[in-house]
């Protein structure tokens, strides 16, 4: 028997955004939703709830990047140039919303600072991964396995509806979440706020199903000949929030944040579905990014392992980390 490897890579890599995006996702909504909390206290409990366990999350954010490099080098080549404002801005975020961790507590005179920077970082952060994203569906100028596009090609009024889309789910993962760790006047806001952040998700969601056929003749054509597969991502997405609004509006507790995740599941593989094997869009597949079979096997070994052990260290340290998290009650 003999494997595809660009086919196994593509399934890990695959699988780390998908964990990142769920994973960092709520804390970077967190983040978006600071300004608007009701007061001092919920704050507080907001950052206090993802703590414990924002920075293990950003570990997909690195295999996925360090296996993309290892396993596809055509991806590296072709997105860097194309991308290097948008994922500047992306880590420039991530990087002032990590330093806020830390020193917001200690701060008294400046707290307000902090809290700014762990908005405005969280904000930038997710506009730049949606923007990624729209850009993504787009395409890239590719000549001869070079970027030959201009450093803002990628920002089209396209990708800012992704990017603002983004925006808007990662604050429903975050709402949803505080809905699942907090209690009191803290919970009620997110009850409050996650039906309107479901709504504003639809609005995108809908507008970008109208738009992307227009902006990708490929995801056009695959969906034209593959209508029967393709619309089944939307429709259970379309039930997951069906079923999010229902158990918001009779006060669940976990439900709607698993549903905010089915969300963002089916929409993601919605999206592979439109591209596949298409890696480097309009025309290279997973097969002509790829780095050679032995560098591959030589990666894939290391992989398998680290895989379980950071799936493990996730899974301790949220059940370390369960329960509600109270106001005057904190990890700092």
């Amino acid at each position: 028997m003999t494997f595809d490897l660009a086919i196994i890579w593509a399934g890990i890599i695959g699988f780390g955004i998908i964990m990142y995006v769920i994973m960092d996702g709520f804390d970077l909504g967190l983040g978006i939703l600071y300004p608007f909390a009701p007061d001092e206290e919920a704050r507080d409990v907001m950052m206090n709830s993802v703590a414990p366990v924002w920075d293990g999350n950003e570990t997909w954010l690195v295999l996925g990047g360090a296996g993309l490099l290892g396993a596809f080098p055509l991806v590296y080549s072709v997105f860097l140039p194309a991308l290097y404002i948008g994922v500047f801005l992306m880590l420039a975020g991530l990087i002032f919303r990590g330093i806020s961790f830390e020193f917001r507590f200690k701060s008294k005179k400046n707290r307000h600072w902090w809290n700014r920077a762990f908005c405005w970082g969280s904000a930038v952060a997710t506009f730049a991964q949606g923007a990624v994203v729209g850009a993504y569906i787009q395409g890239f100028a590719v000549e001869d396995f070079v970027y030959v596009g201009g450093a803002l090609d990628w920002l089209t009024p396209f990708t800012v509806l992704t990017g603002l889309g983004m925006m808007a789910g990662y604050s429903l993962l975050g709402a949803t979440w505080l809905i699942l760790k907090s209690e009191g006047h803290v919970q009620q806001w997110a009850y409050r706020i996650a039906p309107k952040l479901l709504l504003a998700v639809l609005a995108v969601f809908a507008i970008v199903s109208i738009w992307t056929p227009l902006v990708s003749l490929e995801v056009r054509e695959r969906w034209l000949s593959q209508l029967h597969l393709i619309w089944i991502f939307p429709i259970l997405a379309l039930v997951c929030a069906a079923v999010l609004y229902r158990a918001v509006k009779r006060q669940k507790e976990g439900l709607p944040f698993v549903m905010a995740l089915g969300l963002f599941i089916f929409t993601y593989l919605g999206l592979i579905a439109s591209k596949w094997p298409v890696i480097v869009p309009p025309n290279y597949t997973i097969w002509d990014a790829s780095s050679a079979p032995e560098s591959q096997l030589f990666l894939l070994i290391g992989v398998l392992f680290v895989i379980p052990i950071v799936l493990a260290y996730t899974a301790w340290s949220y059940w370390v980390f369960r329960g509600k998290v109270k106001v005057g009650e904190g990890y700092h």
